[in-house]
């Protein structure tokens, strides 16, 4: 079975920063890609950045130059470096993986359980 873990997530606040974490277990056969997604109250659930198995990221264009997403294939985890954090990035983030779990089956996607992100004074 496979699980995502993450860590990092609490209370900063403003012009702060934050680190998340998240790692990938299980039987896993090759991981596509791998990323952060986030959902504030009331709202729909975004895509904050990724990063594939060759290294290529895309980013929100409302993170871009505050966030940076890194990935250790070897380990099977992402993490992503938050800084200049604003109240607007208050969420719970997601860590997000596109894989494959036997060579000749289909790319799924799998989700952590979210970690709380809030940015306050």
């Amino acid at each position: 079975q496979v699980q995502l873990v993450e860590t990092g997530g609490g209370l900063v606040q403003p012009g702060g920063s934050l680190r998340l974490s998240c790692a990938a277990s299980g039987s896993i056969f090759s991981i596509n890609a791998m990323g952060w997604y986030r959902q504030a109250p009331g709202k729909q659930r975004e895509l904050v950045a990724a990063v594939t198995s060759g290294g290529s990221t895309n980013y929100a264009d409302s993170v871009k130059d505050r966030f940076t997403i890194s990935r250790d294939n070897a380990k099977n985890t992402v993490s992503l470096q938050m800084s200049s954090l604003k109240p607007e990035d208050t969420a719970v983030y997601y860590c997000n993986m596109r894989a494959r779990l036997r060579a000749w089956g289909r790319i799924d996607e799998y989700w952590g359980q979210g970690t709380q992100v809030t940015v306050s004074s």
